[in-house]
Order: structure tokens, then C-alpha cells, then sequence
């Protein structure tokens, strides 16, 4: 993967603190989550994790094994206006050992998230944390990578491919599989979704390209609570997009990642005169380390902690453990 990628792109995969990671589920939903990205160029691949208190992004890219990382936030790593970068690749599962996966999480988060030590449960009562520190490792293999040169989307992307040929062509000719169409009914609105084109300008617009594999980039959004839909206010050159099920992921976090803030909506993604909006089915927050004291962000997540230790429980019946 170093050898033929540019070195300023291997580089936003290294020190990069997120990557918005899009799966695709079983009815043809695409899911975008920011996750921490490990970068193993000599294995060419690039790892991100779920706990086994959240299966859900393991079990999805184990029954679609198409998937994407978008890397278009660079706070925290430290690099001057780097490109934004789409990589499309094929995930691998590994949780055959998942004491193995505990401990090398503990080592690589503790190198490249040193802020996030502070505060922690001593290693003595993670155990009661199983559901988080006892990750899933996904490991991503690039298949083709997008380079948005000065972070600019109105011009057309770099395309880096494993199939050369395909890269001198500028194209891809896999075979087009579609994507699911619209879901319709009426839109869904979370008093969450207002926060859209105030605190966050932008977000991750995840769908599924032409050829099955998601799509992600970065867009300017808008809130319009009176019609009931979120209103993209960008068309991305080179990026795919066609009316179908879209997911907006909306995130910050410390320039240390010691606190963080996050939640994606799934719904319709429909043109309206010559642009786009999403009109909203569903929003899911994540876990919210925010910026407040300790004691309060435990409270804040007691309720998704007591659902995703359960659901941690279940994953180990599972594997007879």
C-alpha cells in the first residue's frame, strides 16, 4: 500500500484520529460511524475496531464484506489541510481471540490516544467494561482510494486502484449491481438533527455506489426542521450520487480525542431541484465521552453502557465463553 500511494496519503491514514467507517446492512442501509483508523502499511490494510457490546458494524461488513473509510476530519492528527481521502476496500473480521484483541486495543490506543488514558477505570475493573475494551477488529483492505487535493470536492478526485489498468482508464468496470431504492413514508425528525448547519457545518454523506461498494464524502448540510428534511448543499465532483437510502454521520471530538460527540440519521436520499436532502427515518447516537467531568458523562451513557454490557454478555454465550 506505501509503495503505491502517495506519501501525504499514507500519512492521513496514519496519524488520522477518525475515519467516518460506512457499512451496509442487510437491507441495503449504509451506516457511517467515525471510528479510530490503525494504519498497517506492511500488511496493506487498515484496521478500525467495535466493541462486543456493538457488534453491529462487525456482523454488517461480515455479511457484506464492501465497505468504506472516509477520512475528512483531520483534528487531532496534527497535519496542515491535508486531502480528504474516500478509501472503498473489502473487510476481513478477526475476533477469534478476543483476549488477543483486548490487549493489542489496549497497546495501540494507549500509543496513538494518549489523552483518552485520563479518566479511565483502572485495568483492575475493566473487566466490568468488558463491552468495550474487548474489541472486534475489522481489518480493511484498500480496493480503490479517492484524493480531494486541497480539500477541494468541486474539482475531480485522484483515483488510486488495485487494478491498475482501471486507474490509467480513470474508471472502474466492475459490473453496476445497484443500490435499494427509497424507503418513502413520512420523515422522522430528532430534535438532534437542528444541530445540523449550526454546530456542525458539515457532515459524512454515506450511500451505496453503482458498482456496490459505499461511497462517502464530506458535505455541507442544513437542517430545515419546516419541511422536514436535511438539505445537502453540495454535489461533490466524482462522487456517485443517485436517489436511494443514505446515512448523514455528524461528529467532534478533542484535538486528544478525551472527549467526543456523535450520532448518524438513515433515511431517503432524494433530488430537489437540482440538489439533494435527506429526508430522515431514523437517528442513533453513539457512546458520548462529551466535555463535561467524569461523573457525568458515566451518567450520560449508564443506559447505553446497562444495553451494550447485554449485549457484550450474548456475543460471549455465543462463543462459548
Amino acid at each position: 500500500m506505501k509503495g503505491s500511494l502517495p506519501d501525504d496519503v499514507v500519512e492521513v491514514f496514519e496519524r488520522s484520529v477518525t475515519t467516518e467507517f460506512v457499512t451496509v446492512d442487510g437491507r441495503g442501509q449504509p451506516i457511517a460511524w467515525p471510528v479510530t483508523p490503525y494504519c498497517h502499511t506492511d500488511e496493506g490494510c487498515i484496521d478500525v475496531t467495535t466493541g462486543l457490546g456493538d457488534p453491529k458494524k462487525a456482523d454488517d461488513a461480515a455479511r457484506n464484506p464492501n465497505v468504506a473509510l472516509l477520512f475528512s476530519d483531520p483534528t487531532g492528527s496534527g497535519i496542515q489541510a491535508p486531502p480528504i481521502v474516500l478509501v472503498q476496500g473489502t473487510a476481513r473480521i478477526d475476533d477469534g481471540d478476543l483476549e488477543a484483541n483486548r490487549e493489542r486495543y489496549e497497546r495501540e490506543s494507549a500509543i496513538k490516544l494518549p489523552g483518552t488514558q485520563k479518566g479511565q477505570p483502572p485495568t483492575s475493573l475493566r473487566r466490568f467494561f468488558a463491552w468495550y475494551y474487548t474489541p472486534i477488529y475489522i481489518h480493511v483492505r484498500p480496493e480503490r482510494v479517492y484524493v480531494w487535493r486541497d480539500r477541494n470536492l468541486e474539482a475531480e478526485p485522484e483515483l488510486y486502484d488495485a487494478h491498475l489498468d482501471e486507474v490509467r482508464a480513470a474508471h472502474n468496470q466492475e459490473p453496476e449491481s445497484g443500490h435499494a431504492p427509497p424507503e418513502g413514508g413520512p420523515p422522522d425528525w430528532d430534535p438532534r438533527l437542528d444541530e445540523l448547519g449550526t454546530h456542525y457545518a458539515t457532515a459524512a454523506l454515506g450511500f451505496v455506489g453503482p458498482e456496490g461498494f459505499p461511497f462517502a464524502v464530506r458535505v455541507p448540510v442544513r437542517a430545515d426542521r419546516a419541511a422536514g428534511v436535511v438539505r445537502i448543499e453540495a454535489d461533490p465532483e466524482g462522487a456517485p450520487i443517485e436517489p436511494g437510502l443514505a446515512c448523514l454521520c455528524a461528529h467532534d471530538h478533542a484535538p486528544d480525542f478525551s472527549w467526543r460527540r456523535n450520532f448518524q440519521v438513515g433515511g431517503d436520499l432524494e433530488e430537489d431541484h437540482g440538489g439533494w436532502l435527506l429526508r430522515p427515518h431514523k437517528l442513533v447516537g453513539g457512546v458520548e465521552p462529551s466535555p463535561t467531568s467524569t461523573v457525568q458523562r458515566y451518567r450520560h451513557n449508564a443506559r447505553k453502557a446497562l444495553r451494550f454490557r447485554r449485549i457484550a454478555k450474548g456475543e460471549l454465550a455465543k462463543r462459548g465463553r
